[in-house]
């Protein structure tokens, strides 16, 4: 196995919560070398989480922005960087003096990337939101619910982190990419409404094809269809059924018996509210893992709905080290995978050093005490 893939990339992230962390922690995961701006500590006191995962596998420094030394260290730091993540209101860092103008006059190949919910521009730009904000006005959140109940929101993943922190990597790479072919460096303004809209793509393209309601839960996907949902077991646990495709489908009908002709008619929307009824009582007869034993071997589309400890101890995931244990605290492995290249195994946050990480940024005994380090 070779180096990670970023290796030797070095990107500055400036202390956040959600997506912002969650794309330090991903180019982290992958080889870059990520330095945390924190906020100023004494000694080794921590301010950060030892258990948060999003943090892991990154130094951090701890510097006060209010303190005019601090914005010229940051500016100092900054010229050694190819990249750096904020995630900020518009405008705060411009305030700073630390904003893309400033910046990228200092190193014209910065990659800057900006994590927001709104966005840089338009008229909500300004103002506060969450994840269910953002995903509300994107479209998504409206699509997310059984049929004749309120939106339900996916926890923050389709805003936060699908939406946002997911994409602010993959522009920053991209950004770093073309940085590297011309010189040249820009902004990255990454918007969970933009991203969790573009998550969206292929249910806008079935409504072009006539394909999907606005109607939540009416649509193949939605649980509307009786073969693509959730079902409840006599053991009040879960299993989830994906059998789409017709041979998928006629396997699923084989291992459950339903040979009656009124199964046949998969694709007949009118009839899905019925045989969903009947499959929700049918299901109820055994415990989920009875199910589990039944299915196996089939290839019918199906799965038991594991929570946490069940994930962690699943035969499939740690065939491929899904999870990891580091510094005491389980947690997803990075991912994706690579053929020659190795990701990084997570470190969690410990005791801060912050004069130790500015000395081995150039900064001698003097500058940092300067900063009160």
């Amino acid at each position: 196995m070779s180096t990670p893939p970023l290796s030797g990339i070095r990107v500055i992230e400036f202390a956040g919560i959600g997506p912002g962390p969650f794309a330090g922690m991903m180019l982290a995961d992958h080889g870059a070398e990520v330095i945390r701006i924190d906020r100023p500590v004494r000694g080794d006191a921590l301010s950060i989480d030892t258990k948060d995962a999003l943090l892991r596998s990154r130094k951090s420094i701890g510097l006060d922005l209010k303190n005019p030394k601090s914005i010229e260290a940051v500016r100092r730091i900054v010229k050694s960087a190819d990249a750096i993540i904020e995630g900020f209101r518009p405008g705060v860092m411009e305030r700073l003096g630390l904003g893309p103008d400033v910046l990228l006059a200092d190193n014209p190949k910065l990659v800057y990337g900006r994590m927001t919910g709104w966005g840089q521009t338009g008229p909500m730009a300004p103002e506060p939101g969450h994840d269910i904000n953002y995903i509300a006005i994107s479209g998504v959140l409206h699509a997310l619910g059984r049929k004749g109940e309120k939106p339900t929101p996916p926890i923050n993943l389709a805003g936060d982190f699908g939406g946002g922190g997911m994409f602010l990597a993959f522009g920053m790479l991209a950004a770093l990419l073309h940085a590297q072919r011309t010189g040249e460096g820009q902004v990255v303004d990454a918007a969970m409404t933009d991203g969790s809209a573009v998550l969206m793509s292929m249910m806008w393209s079935f409504r072009a094809m006539g394909r999907w309601s606005d109607e939540r839960g009416a649509n193949l996907l939605d649980t509307a269809a009786h073969f693509y949902d959730t079902y409840e077991t006599k053991d009040g646990r879960f299993v989830s059924l994906g059998a789409i495709e017709p041979q998928f489908y006629a396997e699923f009908r084989n291992v459950m018996g339903l040979s009656d002709e009124k199964w046949a008619a998969q694709m007949d929307a009118r009839q899905w509210p019925a045989l969903k009824a009947e499959l929700t009582e049918l299901f109820k007869t055994r415990t989920r893992d009875e199910w589990v034993a039944a299915f196996k071997g089939h290839e019918v589309c199906f799965a038991p709905v594991l929570g946490f400890d069940e994930a962690w101890d699943d035969p499939h995931n740690r065939a491929r080290g899904t999870f990891v244990e580091a510094g005491g605290v389980r947690q997803p492995a990075p991912a994706p995978r690579y053929s020659k290249s190795e990701t990084v195994a997570p470190v969690m946050a410990g005791e801060r050093h912050d004069a130790e990480v500015l000395r081995e940024l150039g900064f001698d005994d003097a500058e940092v005490a300067a900063l009160g380090l």
